[in-house]
């Protein structure tokens, strides 16, 4: 009597694929049990290949590149910015930077694990892309090529960042444990009066790191003086209007390894049951408005005035998105801005 032999990854994800052609390669994992990045690593070969672990080296031959579309998400919601990398800064240790009028990053390369260049294949349902992994085989950032995007470069980069071992398996870790926060116990005046003296918005995380609290739970202590806690449907109230008065607005979406930004106008705004899309030519959103659990406008001080933000997040705590009034360092912030942003 024969053995039935056992399927492969690559062949349970081809087999699944078949019965259902529209479900994405996300929510596939999740259905057979492993990570997006192991899925990935199971089709090493033609159309998969590793690639080294040297990110930031990786990220400064981006430029050569042309034209792309870079994507980031987590659980709730995408975003996908078309452009050019312009400048590129990756000598510190904690945060690489990627900034231009496209493609504007944050890249926390402590937290990338795996990547592969990815080439189209219909029917493992692939495109032509560099895609990169966390330790949990959660993807943190991909980058594809789109038309404009020059194809002997690619050649050129994939070559010479493919990694010499090209197994069909990656190691995936355990979560990392969720840092304790103090809110029930923090000093409520001195947190306070910490974040009265800001200087700049970028000092917010460490001064919740300092004091040991969550982020809602800062924004839950500082309700009436720094934060004001609005409704669900804030965020499609914003982009709609937006769209309709041409305000430029900055969004912020990111996961543990890498934050991406828009800096600019919105345009098509769509929404579909559950969703609110943003459709422009070189710019989408995707939000997914069901999961939205707290919203909130934050003030943060800063050496430029006041800098007004909607903040919202998930059941679990988690940022989903953040958006901003377009602004450079340097500059007071839009009034436009601040005056829908108190209409929320």
């Amino acid at each position: 009597m024969n053995a039935t032999a056992t399927p492969t990854l690559r062949e349970l994800w081809l087999n699944f694929r078949q019965q259902n052609p529209k479900t994405r390669i996300r929510d596939a994992a999740g259905q057979l049990h492993v990570s997006e990045g192991e899925l990935v690593a199971a089709c090493t070969g033609q159309t998969v290949k590793h690639l080294k672990n040297e990110f930031p080296a990786l990220m400064q031959a981006m430029p050569a590149l042309g034209k792309v579309m870079v994507l980031t998400r987590n659980e709730h919601c995408v975003i996908e910015r078309k452009g050019v990398f312009e400048i590129i800064n990756t000598e510190n240790k904690h945060v690489g930077t990627v900034l231009g009028k496209d493609i504007d990053l944050r890249m926390f390369f402590s937290r990338w694990k795996s990547g592969f260049a990815v080439d189209t294949d219909d029917t493992i349902g692939f495109k032509r892309s560099i895609q990169i992994f966390d330790a949990q085989g959660n993807a943190v950032v991909k980058i594809y090529a789109v038309e404009q995007t020059d194809s002997a470069a690619w050649e050129k980069v994939v070559a010479e960042f493919t990694a010499t071992e090209q197994p069909v398996t990656i190691a995936v870790a355990p979560a990392p444990a969720v840092a304790a926060n103090n809110d029930k116990e923090v000093d409520k005046a001195a947190f306070l009066e910490d974040w009265a003296a800001l200087q700049d918005t970028h000092d917010f995380f460490p001064l919740l790191m300092k004091h040991k609290v969550s982020r809602t739970g800062a924004l839950e202590m500082a309700e009436g003086k720094f934060s004001r806690r609005v409704n669900q449907e804030c965020v499609k109230t914003l982009l709609n209007k937006a769209a309709a008065t041409g305000l430029e607005i900055m969004v912020f979406v990111g996961n543990p390894g890498n934050i991406e930004i828009h800096t600019g106008p919105v345009q098509k705004i769509l929404e579909i049951p559950d969703w609110i899309n943003v459709m422009d030519e070189d710019f989408n959103l995707h939000l997914k408005t069901n999961a939205i659990a707290q919203s909130w406008v934050v003030q943060k001080p800063s050496a430029d005035g006041i800098v007004t933000s909607l903040e919202v997040f998930d059941a679990a705590g988690e940022m989903i998105a953040q958006f901003f009034g377009k602004r450079k360092p340097g500059n007071p912030e839009l009034q436009d801005w601040r005056a829908l942003a108190a209409e929320l």
